[in-house]
């Protein structure tokens, strides 16, 4: 794999500098790798919890297009060869809301789900249903329209049918007008808002009420250092 890492300080949220050589992951307290495009929206929710819980990790870029996550040094770290995958120490954990999960157990200090165990639930559960349904939003909205501008024509019908199950949902969980899913900001607002903005960056319509909340959301600084990092071309 390329040595591309790069070290985020807790202490100091605008340091990001690159750190090389061989020893550099493993002398690191938490290392989260990433794909190298910066597109994914799971390493980006677990990218947002770090930054929201101010820890200090190192940032490691994998190329997906190259293969390199299913290169043996990677398959070694990762049970399912997929990013994102955390390690910490000789512990290496896949699977995004599995690694927020995790760190929020770890590092309760500054919370990232709701302290109340039925939205607490509720928020996994939000997590859990974006990441397992809604595929033909998935497909035809691909977060390259977020992270690189690329626009996709018209919906399919399967897709406006998702289109308008993403927007019930929502408007449900959204009703009491509140500017977080569940009154104080968790990181299921994160995965919701980007899920909404796979279709308005494509300029899809959504109702203002939702617009609004996923603008509100993309603003949030820890939001706003991840949509800044540096892109290869394409």
């Amino acid at each position: 794999m390329k040595n591309m890492n790069f070290i985020y300080s807790g202490e100091s949220p605008s340091l990001f500098a690159p750190a090389y050589g061989d020893d550099a992951m493993s002398h690191s307290r938490l290392c989260l790798y990433v794909d190298a495009q910066f597109t994914s929206p799971y390493a980006m929710s677990c990218f947002v919890a770090l930054r929201e819980k101010q820890i200090e990790f190192e940032l490691s870029p994998v190329d997906l297009d190259t293969r390199e996550h299913q290169a043996k040094d990677f398959s070694r770290l990762s049970l399912t060869q997929r990013v994102p995958t955390l390690v910490h120490g000789d512990f290496a954990l896949s699977e995004s809301s599995a690694i927020t999960e995790y760190l929020e157990e770890l590092f309760p200090h500054t919370p990232v789900y709701p302290a109340h165990s039925m939205q607490r639930a509720r928020a996994r559960q939000v997590q859990a249903w974006l990441r397992s349904d809604l595929l033909p939003i998935r497909q035809e909205r691909s977060t390259l329209g977020i992270f690189y501008g690329v626009k996709c024509g018209p919906l399919s019908a399967s897709a406006e049918s998702a289109r308008q199950k993403l927007v019930d949902t929502a408007q449900l969980l959204l009703a009491d007008d509140s500017d977080c899913l569940f009154g104080d900001w968790s990181i299921a607002d994160v995965d919701l808002a980007l899920m909404l903005n796979r279709l308005i960056f494509n300029g899809d319509r959504l109702p203002a009420r939702l617009e609004d909340y996923a603008q509100r959301q993309w603003q949030r600084p820890a939001v706003q250092e991840w949509v800044g990092l540096t892109r290869p071309l394409r």
